[in-house]
């Protein structure tokens, strides 16, 4: 087993860089994306006893690392971007966040026997993960006091429903293509909704960059760049922490995510260089150790109805996103896209979007997903104690 720190770093780094070369380079598994073939790396190696289930390292990158990667990405989010996203996508993540919402309050009433003082920590941490993705259950369940054991066991519960409806969003628009007859922006170009022949193959590693794949793109970034975003990221972790001391009843992330925000909406600091990549890559080292956190054991532990949690949430989440969408007459391209983007992130809906080859969807699947790491982090809190306050 790894156990000393500098190696343990070594192989958090190493099955990160491992996932992004892998979708990268092999065409099928664009299909999973990034952040899924890191977080089932760091599972894998867990699971199979090869690194400890704790480590200080780990506390270094879900704890500093985050917060710089919640940050750097919230630097590269422009509210002025969702005019390029338009009203259609805007719409549909609007539902998924509406049915994510729901889904939470169902899964409230139904498990809070279970659970008891525990239901409305678990209520805002899934509502938090399913807006805007892992990012935000650890943010939201850190900062709700989520009992050490059933943040383990609730950890491993949401990746594997992650992952499977990442699957059911890969496979649901061909299933449900002819009951939505709206067209999927784009689709001229080719989605490979159709068939099963070469055509619903992934696009190449070259046009994957031609879809501006934020992974993939190369962005000009100086020494001085590099410094300019380590110095204005730590100096929001330190302005955050010090709001969140002077006033204790809003969470510190919460102070983090305003200010970040903030200050990407002042023009020096507006689309920096570098911060998507530094942030990407600072989120999938959190995912590795998110997936070294998700054990198995973990699950079963804390009994199987924190998985089933997590399935009712998603379910609802589901129905009203597809459900609603159709009353709506929106296309099911962009409804898959949007709903990815919150259960699993903007790196989840990117792989959607390239996967299916809806490229008009890529850009706005990102937005979204960025916007969804604001969000998910003020519903969670909100929706958390919302439900402390009704009684759960």
């Amino acid at each position: 087993m790894i156990e000393s720190p500098l190696f343990l770093t070594a192989a958090v780094v190493t099955i990160t860089a491992l996932g992004f070369w892998l979708e990268r380079n092999v065409r099928f598994l664009s299909r999973v994306g990034a952040s899924l073939l890191v977080i089932l790396l760091g599972a894998l190696l867990s699971n199979a006893g090869v690194v400890p289930a704790r480590s200080p390292v780990y506390g270094a990158i879900t704890g500093p690392v985050t917060s710089l990667a919640i940050a750097w990405l919230l630097l590269s989010v422009h509210i002025g971007d969702l005019k390029l996203v338009g009203p259609r996508m805007v719409a549909a993540f609007g539902l998924a966040a509406a049915g994510t919402v729901l889904g939470a309050a169902a899964g409230t009433l139904l498990f809070s026997p279970q659970f008891a003082e525990n239901t409305w920590r678990l209520a805002g941490a899934f509502t938090g993960t399913y807006t805007g993705g892992s990012l935000n259950f650890v943010a939201v369940g850190r900062g709700l006091e989520l009992p050490e054991t059933l943040f383990a066991g609730a950890t491993a519960a949401d990746n594997l429903t992650t992952g499977l409806w990442l699957g059911a969003c890969l496979l649901l628009p061909v299933w449900l293509r002819p009951f939505y007859p709206t067209p999927i922006p784009g689709e001229d170009e080719g989605d490979g909704a159709d068939g099963d022949g070469a055509g619903n193959d992934s696009p190449s590693p070259e046009r994957m960059e031609e879809s501006a794949h934020p992974f993939f793109r190369t962005a000009p970034v100086s020494v001085l760049s590099l410094a300019k975003l380590f110095a204005l990221g730590f100096l929001l972790l330190v302005a955050a922490r010090g709001m969140g001391a002077l006033v204790p009843q809003v969470p510190t992330v919460l102070w983090l995510t305003t200010l970040a925000l903030a200050v990407a909406h002042v023009p020096r600091f507006s689309r920096m260089d570098g911060a998507m990549q530094l942030g990407n890559f600072a989120l999938h080292l959190f995912f590795a150790v998110i997936g070294i956190y998700s054990r198995i054991g973990q699950i079963l532990s804390v009994g199987v109805s924190v998985f089933f949690f997590t399935l009712v949430v998603v379910g609802i989440h589901g129905l009203v996103v597809y459900g609603g969408g159709r009353l709506l007459n929106m296309d099911v391209g962009t409804l898959s896209v949007a709903s990815q983007a919150a259960v699993g992130g903007p790196s989840s809906a990117l792989a959607v979007a390239v996967s299916r080859r809806w490229r008009a969807l890529i850009l706005p699947g990102v937005v979204v997903g960025l916007l969804g790491y604001a969000a998910g982090n003020y519903l969670g809190y909100g929706i958390g104690y919302l439900t402390r306050a009704l009684g759960f």
